[in-house]
């Protein structure tokens, strides 16, 4: 006899005529007319299944899915960390999970509040004199502070400048926001310790120089030495500097941004605070800025009103404001969120995530730069860079790498970024992993290196333990089946 029972069977293939998966309640409402009959599709199959059918299903793709909370993730400048649970418990909280951006100010006191003092903490860890919270995401805070730059430009009535200075190794987003604000692009290239090229940043800069855009530590995860050289270059050509604060991971309790010369940066609430990451979101991008800026932050800002009676909050706009970057004020979920682990951690706990973060990156450079090839060959940040340049001689791409470490359990790092890094593998083992995962991480990394030397086709089929393999990416990204359809 010949059984064959697969639990993956389709909501289609477990459907039977008759099945019922819900008890409607009795009808509360008016009964209403039908639809013209035109109107009303005839061809869509709807399965009919019980109930239990259907939570098996939805819990078994639950699982051929990748989350923080059952796999690891070494994902390079995208701190994929644990999320403490509290997090969550305190933004699910009635008072904040129910309330609503239109409600009168005096029955969301508490929330201003809130919002009010995450702004006080954000600007005090970065130097800054002042904070705007309304920012939905990194990409938007970044672009927030491109047009604070411009305005400040524009209110001095110096219209002369158009050119802003980016390295080669930034993100992607930082040129393209430099583009929307009607600048052009001068890219520095980086000089051989992975530092930004301190002569041609000097050649550059000149009186139509609009600021430089920086990402500190960089994508390479390497402290650029010359930080306040470099600010200082641009300053006294008269132009700004922008921090793109995407590593911040790095940096908590160790030094701020304001100190170093930087005039307006943006936060990554989503990756620095341990707020739900990826996905699509949601983000919260904050904009930090000191004192020449403030007068620019996005609308609105929280003020606090003091008086003999009592303390109060209030939305406001600055009176030169670049004007509102959201239809309200910001996800409102992710500051719940971020106030309360950074409350929870205190000064000593943000200084220990920096310090974790870059002693598990160096831990990894150590065991494994002799396995993969090493760029920049020195201390780095939060995040190490490897190049799979070794692997590539016996035919093994590091797209072919990503691919075999599922197979051990693990999420794939980051794959080909920064461009300037050949067959570039970016990894950021975060604070909060322990060292036995990041050991495990290590040995993996190890044994895939052995197998490129022994089998190099075992990579290139891999991975073997997943429902899909190796997919058409490019063209599932620009031509998806968005459509489900019925085996024969």
């Amino acid at each position: 006899m010949n059984i064959e029972y697969n639990e993956r069977r389709s909501l289609a293939e477990r459907s039977f005529k008759g099945k019922i998966g819900t008890t409607l309640p009795r009808l509360d409402v008016p009964v209403q007319d039908m639809p013209d009959a035109e109107d009303i599709r005839t061809d869509l199959f709807l399965p009919e299944v019980s109930e239990g059918e259907v939570v098996r299903y939805m819990t078994l793709l639950s699982q051929m899915n990748f989350s923080i909370d059952t796999n690891y993730y070494p994902l390079g400048s995208c701190t994929m960390k644990y999320n403490p649970k509290v997090n969550e418990e305190m933004a699910s909280l009635p008072g904040f999970a129910n309330i609503h951006p239109r409600q009168p100010k005096s029955t969301v006191q508490g929330a201003l509040e809130l919002a009010y003092n995450l702004q006080a903490i954000l600007a005090e860890i970065v130097g800054m004199s002042g904070c705007s919270l309304s920012t939905m995401a990194g990409a938007q805070g970044e672009l927030a502070g491109m047009l604070m730059i411009r305005a400040y430009h524009v209110s001095r009535g110096d219209h002369k400048r158009k050119f802003v200075l980016i390295p080669d190794s930034a993100h992607g987003t930082n040129p393209a926001s430099a583009a929307m604000c009607g600048y052009e692009v001068v890219t520095i290239p980086s000089d051989t310790a992975g530092n930004m090229d301190i002569n041609a940043l000097r050649t550059a800069c000149n009186e139509e120089t609009v600021g430089l855009m920086l990402t500190l530590p960089n994508t390479l995860g390497l402290f650029d030495t010359n930080i306040l050289e470099i600010c200082k270059l641009v300053h006294d050509c008269g132009g700004l500097v922008y921090g793109d604060g995407a590593n911040m991971n790095a940096m908590l309790g160790r030094t701020k941004l304001g100190d170093l010369g930087f005039d307006v940066m943006h936060f990554n609430l989503h990756k620095t605070f341990s707020t739900p990451h990826g996905g699509g979101g949601p983000g919260s991008g904050p904009v930090c800025a000191r004192d020449i800026l403030v007068p620019f932050l996005p609308s609105p800002v929280i003020s606090r009103n003091t008086d003999e009676e009592s303390d109060s909050y209030e939305l406001y706009e600055p009176d030169t404001s670049i004007g509102k970057t959201s239809a309200f004020h910001g996800n409102f979920g992710m500051l719940v969120r971020a106030y309360t682990y950074i409350n929870l951690l205190g000064a000593s706990g943000l200084l220990e995530v920096s310090e974790n973060a870059v002693l598990n990156a160096n831990y990894v450079l150590a065991n494994l730069k002799d396995h993969y090839s090493l760029p920049y060959d020195r201390v780095c940040m939060h995040e190490v860079v490897f190049s799979a340049k070794m692997q590539k001689q016996q035919g093994v791409s590091a797209l072919d790498i990503a691919k075999r470490l599922i197979d051990y359990g693990i999420h794939p790092p980051t794959m080909y970024f920064p461009l300037i890094v050949e067959e570039a593998l970016m990894i950021e083992p975060t604070e909060t992993e322990s060292k036995e995962t990041i050991d495990n991480f290590i040995q993996v990394m190890q044994a895939i290196a052995q197998e490129v030397l022994d089998d190099p086709s075992l990579l290139k089929n891999a991975p073997y333990a997943t429902p899909n393999t190796r997919l058409d990416e490019a063209k599932a990204a620009r031509n998806p089946d968005l459509r489900w359809h019925l085996s024969s």
